[in-house]
């Protein structure tokens, strides 16, 4: 058999040369497609198609020529599927006539005489056109031009910082790991236009490093408590993340010594039994007692905390504790760290921050009326009185005041509680009165002793000049210059100091404390009669200082142990520097001060009323009685259940009237400093 390779650029066409060089015909050779060939896009990379030609025998036998004809039908098949895909090949490239594609990452494109390609390129991706970068948004694509592409990487940096809280307990790390995000240009099929996002890729890239941290501690003064193990973590972080890297230690805080109370000192509400089994609805109130030599309290020393320290190595002191000052009053003792009654009655304690005071109230009972055949009644103890405190009758207890029946035009004054089952009708009642005393004097003492320290400024500048000679000074002191002081700037100080004395010697049966009195006699000597008796200017520093200490007394609260308790009350003033209630029908045209919680379970009708820690009441106004006001401070409430027309409620500084009736009124001030109501 004679066998030739032939080339062509179809398969027929190769076909046609071989057959042309054997001399033969199609039907006397074999042929073998040995490579189909391809056609390029405009030319590139096309490749020729080669057949092998075997020039052969006709057989003779019918299964020869069966098998014969069966492969030259397979040739047949083959040489019309090869031209159909010669075929699809032309319409393909026809198809991508004014198109642009990707692929492989790289710009593809054909234009023709009626459309050119364009792209838009989004963030991310730059494009070289002849390799100058190309600026613009939209690229309109063109056949004289080359074009390639190139995804835009991107580093983020890692962020971090070390910050330490106000106590400098606890240092923390605050970490946002870097990262790169990777922008490949994805494969796309053929268009007249492509919008070409990049494929975004991020990869954690955390560059933290031990070094840098502890670098940085350093420079903070960090040095104790550090935790490596959490340094570690940090620097292995994948998200952001705090860390706390180093820790101090928390002082730890000791108490103010205290007294523990061995009696029971508070009077108890609540009915009685009888011997004989019955309940007496009219003694509804226990009075405390104890029997002489009875320990009353036991005084407890303060606790000493144990210091702590920062991350950067200070010592934090714990914090600073007070023992308990103890004052004993009539009838009370203090052995050893005890305070023991020498004598029978109701203890008493009274507290100021640390300073305590102790003593026994005896009881006075008064079996009729406060009236003209009895007189006025002071006592330093309780006092009970078992029928009326009739017209201008004074009544006054250094401890509770406790009337059965009505008040009428009298005043009652105690330091502790007072408590009546009878209405108070035109008259002035004041619970609390040392207290009320002793915030009084603690204001003015602020205001005296503020001119106080002018003075003793003035002086030192003075002494520095060359005008006072110190033998000057030696022979009279510095009353010259106090002299000239109050002549020429300070003339309204002595009279301040006089108004001080006078209500020092007034409520001086109220005042247990002595230094009150005695600063005044300091005051008076000082810049009233000013003698002749040298004095120093150290004296008058240690006459501050003891000014101060008693003014940092009134301003510390009292615990509450004054309170007014009453059934009705009628054109009457009421003054406590605890809580005050009105537990019958109401309150009518009264005045009231409550340095506590304020609460009529009645109905409030005209006056002013005025309750420090918040007023409760149960009804308030009407449409033919006058205005009734009811104020509190800014930080607390007002409760009506039923507030009428012509109730008026101010909360610091801001009012609301009522026009109608409105219930369950539960009034304060918001965030911005208007009413509103709950």
């Amino acid at each position: 058999m004679q066998s030739i390779l032939s080339k062509g650029n179809t398969i027929n066409e190769a076909i046609s040369v071989g057959l042309e060089i054997l001399e033969t015909s199609r039907d006397k050779v074999n042929i073998e497609i040995i490579e189909q060939g391809a056609r390029g896009l405009l030319g590139i990379g096309s490749k020729k198609s080669i057949v092998r030609l075997t020039k052969v025998e006709m057989p003779t036998s019918s299964s020869t020529i069966k098998d014969l004809l069966s492969e030259m039908m397979e040739v047949e098949q083959n040489i019309e599927t090869l031209s159909h895909e010669e075929s699809s090949e032309k319409i393909e490239e026809e198809s991508l006539e004014g198109k642009v594609w990707i692929s492989n990452g790289r710009i593809q494109y054909k234009a023709s005489s009626s459309h050119f390609p364009t792209i838009t390129i989004q963030k991310g991706i730059r494009v070289f056109k002849n390799n100058v970068p190309v600026d613009e948004e939209t690229i309109v694509i063109s056949d004289h031009d080359q074009y390639e592409m190139e995804g835009e990487n991107q580093e983020i940096e890692t962020k971090w910082k070390v910050s330490l809280d106000k106590e400098k307990l606890k240092a923390q790390l605050t970490i946002e790991p870097g990262y790169r995000i990777i922008r490949k240009i994805p494969d796309m099929e053929p268009d007249n236009h492509l919008e070409i996002i990049p494929i975004e890729e991020k990869e954690i890239n955390n560059t933290l490093s031990f070094q840098n941290i502890l670098h940085k501690m350093s420079e903070l003064g960090i040095k104790k408590g550090i935790k490596k193990i959490q340094i570690l973590k940090a620097i292995e972080s994948k998200s952001p993340s705090i860390f706390e890297i180093a820790n101090g230690l928390a002082p730890q805080e000791g108490s103010n010594g205290w007294v523990e109370l061995k009696v029971e000192v508070e009077m108890q509400q609540g009915t009685k039994e009888r011997e004989d089994g019955k309940v007496d609805f009219r003694e509804t109130m226990t009075i405390p007692n104890v029997e002489k030599g009875k320990v009353i309290g036991i005084i407890h020393p303060p606790f000493q905390g144990e210091s702590g320290y920062t991350v950067t190595d200070e010592i934090i002191p714990s914090n600073r504790v007070y023992p308990i000052i103890f004052i004993a009053g009539t009838g009370v003792v203090k052995v050893v760290d005890k305070i023991v009654a020498t004598q029978s009655g109701r203890p008493f304690i009274e507290r100021r921050g640390q300073l305590v005071r102790a003593k026994i109230f005896q009881k006075l009972t008064h079996k009729g009326n406060v009236d003209l055949s009895s007189g006025n009644i002071r006592f330093a103890g309780d006092i009970e009185i078992l029928g009326e405190v009739e017209n201008n009758m004074v009544v006054e207890a250094e401890g509770d005041i406790y009337v059965r029946e009505t008040v009428t035009n009298a005043s009652l004054t105690s330091s502790g509680a007072i408590r009546s089952n009878g209405s108070i009708i035109g008259s002035e009642v004041s619970a609390g009165k040392n207290n009320i005393l002793v915030a009084e004097l603690g204001h003015q003492l602020t205001i005296l002793n503020k001119q106080v320290e002018n003075i003793i400024s003035v002086i030192k500048q003075l002494l520095q000049t060359s005008a006072f000679k110190s033998n000057d000074l030696q022979k009279g002191g510095i009353q010259p210059l106090v002299r000239i002081l109050l002549e020429k700037r300070y003339k309204n100080f002595p009279g301040a100091v006089k108004r001080y004395i006078e209500m020092v010697r007034r409520g001086e049966k109220f005042l247990e404390d002595e230094n009150w009195r005695s600063i005044g006699v300091s005051l008076s000597k000082y810049f009233i009669t000013i003698t002749n008796e040298a004095t120093s200017l150290e004296e008058f520093i240690q006459l501050s200082k003891k000014m101060q200490g008693l003014i940092e007394i009134a301003h510390t609260p009292v615990e509450p142990n004054s309170y007014i308790t009453i059934s009705n009350t009628l054109n009457s003033k009421l003054y406590c520097s605890g809580n005050i209630s009105v537990t019958g029908q109401g309150c009518v045209n009264t005045k009231i001060h409550a340095g506590g919680l304020l609460k009529i379970t009645g109905i409030l009708r005209g006056g002013e009323v005025y309750g420090r820690m918040g007023v409760e009441v149960n009804a308030s106004g009407a449409e033919s009685a006058s205005s009734t006001l009811i104020t509190v401070p800014s930080d607390q409430k007002i409760r009506i259940k039923k507030a009428m027309e012509g109730t008026i409620i101010k909360i610091g500084t801001v009012t609301f009237t009522f026009k109608e009736t409105k219930y369950n009124i539960v009034a304060y001030l918001n965030n911005e400093g208007r009413i509103v109501f709950q």
